[in-house]
């Protein structure tokens, strides 16, 4: 599905245009005019700009914007999920070899991993156990896969697609099993090669779940069995779904709400190599911070370079210009998706004067419902992940594993509003947005 894009640009004139201007008069005579009027829309533009910056609020004087347009969505164009497997599909079989796998990364990555791994499963022909989740990741997370899923739930949702099991049988435990990294991007005949392994092993290991098996060929049922494994069978744990929905209603309760996932961290900075509107010495902490990160492989970054080529998240006071420049009132409620933000309230305090209602889950519910919680990173972006998915616009301002994973389930629910800034015309002051649903 391909999402409009709105954005303003000001170029100037081709080599076969300026040759002929030198050839017609009137054609030299309509170029003169719309230069001359794109260099008002231009100059009105930075003066706009410039005005918002002086004063937060100014924008409500130059848009106004209906309900429908701030939240309703119209890009659904008739779509619906289709994951119903086809007449072709056959039911799975309890095969007697086993795929165990080791899901990494941060929430949204292990999720995307698993899903990947029922997919493999079922090309293998092979049981799957219930993943291990990644201990020894940045976020240093020690929850176990029913911490975080409900374990059942997944398993029943797919037994007519792939065979899973808790743990391997007691006789397997001891077992030797093969090693392998399966090769991202990879299709049908990779797996149905991979498949020889069962020759001479009964269990195979994969030590990371990140196979990136999307767009890559594959047959219409294993691309609808991803989906289910996302979307139907990946719940999340009871005691997480329970908060997230009070969370959500608590948020409802003041009316429409936008979740900004909001990736300033100091990881994310730091990652990135971008340091735009940092001091100096919070620079030095980030690059210090990279080099000190092993397996982090890019240490030297050009942060100017990154920030033009648009690879660095939009800052928070540049959402809020973004968010009031498309008529969403001060009155906005807006939940921040995010962990701890790189500078605090420094940096925060921009975005806060333009919309005061902003909350995170920590101001949004209590001490005693997020104990069970904490140093558990990866069920605190569990609750993020309820609460973007359940808001009636969603706003990322970086495109990341989180990103991407909220705005598909959202389309897969009824394409239900996402905007994404354009950050390749952010440092140039003229503003591109895509809206999908």
């Amino acid at each position: 599905m391909v999402n409009p894009r709105a954005a303003s640009s000001f170029s100037s004139p081709s080599p076969l245009l300026r040759f002929r201007i030198h050839t017609s008069s009137s054609i030299s005579r309509c170029v003169a005019l719309l230069l001359a009027f794109s260099a008002v829309l231009f100059f009105f533009s930075h003066r706009q700009i410039d005005e918002v910056d002086r004063n937060p609020l100014s924008l409500e004087e130059f848009f106004s914007v209906s309900e429908e347009q701030l939240w309703g969505s119209s890009f659904g164009h008739g779509y619906y999920p289709c994951v119903k497997p086809t007449s072709r599909y056959a039911a799975s079989e309890n095969w007697d070899r086993y795929l165990t796998v080791r899901s990494n990364g941060g929430l949204n990555q292990m999720r995307t991993g698993i899903s990947d791994m029922v997919a493999v499963a079922r090309l293998m022909n092979a049981t799957l156990v219930i993943p291990w989740l990644d201990k020894k990741s940045f976020w240093q997370d020690s929850s176990t896969f029913s911490d975080i899923f409900d374990e059942l739930h997944f398993i029943k949702s797919l037994q007519g697609d792939v065979r899973i099991v808790k743990e391997l049988p007691k006789e397997l435990e001891s077992a030797p099993r093969a090693r392998k990294h399966f090769t991202s991007w990879s299709g049908v005949s990779y797996y149905e090669e991979m498949a020889r392994l069962w020759k001479d092993y009964q269990v195979i290991h994969v030590p990371k779940s990140d196979s990136r098996l999307a767009n890559n060929g594959l047959p219409i049922d294993i691309q609808k069995l991803r989906c289910r494994a996302l979307y139907h069978a990946l719940h999340f744990a009871a005691s997480i779904e329970s908060l997230g929905k009070k969370l959500v209603e608590r948020l409802q309760s003041h009316g429409r709400y936008i979740a900004l996932h909001l990736r300033y961290e100091k990881d994310m900075l730091s990652f990135t190599g971008c340091t735009y509107g940092l001091s100096d010495l919070e620079a030095e902490e980030l690059r210090i911070m990279r080099e000190n990160t092993n397996h982090w492989k890019l240490k030297k970054i050009n942060s100017t370079e990154q920030r033009i080529g648009g690879y660095c998240p939009v800052t928070p006071k540049e959402v809020g210009i973004f968010l009031q420049a498309l008529g969403y009132p001060p009155s906005t409620w807006i939940y921040i998706a995010a962990g701890e933000i790189y500078g605090g309230d420094t940096y925060l305090a921009d975005l806060r004067s333009r919309f005061p209602n902003l909350v995170f889950k920590e101001t949004l519910a209590t001490t005693e419902e997020l104990q069970n919680f904490a140093s558990h990173a990866s069920q605190t972006a569990a609750l993020d992940y309820i609460i973007s998915v359940e808001s009636d616009v969603f706003v990322p301002s970086y495109t990341g594993n989180m990103a991407r994973a909220v705005e598909g389930h959202r389309r897969f629910l009824g394409h239900r509003k996402t905007i994404s800034p354009d950050r390749l015309l952010v440092d140039h002051s003229i503003w591109g947005v895509q809206i999908g649903g």
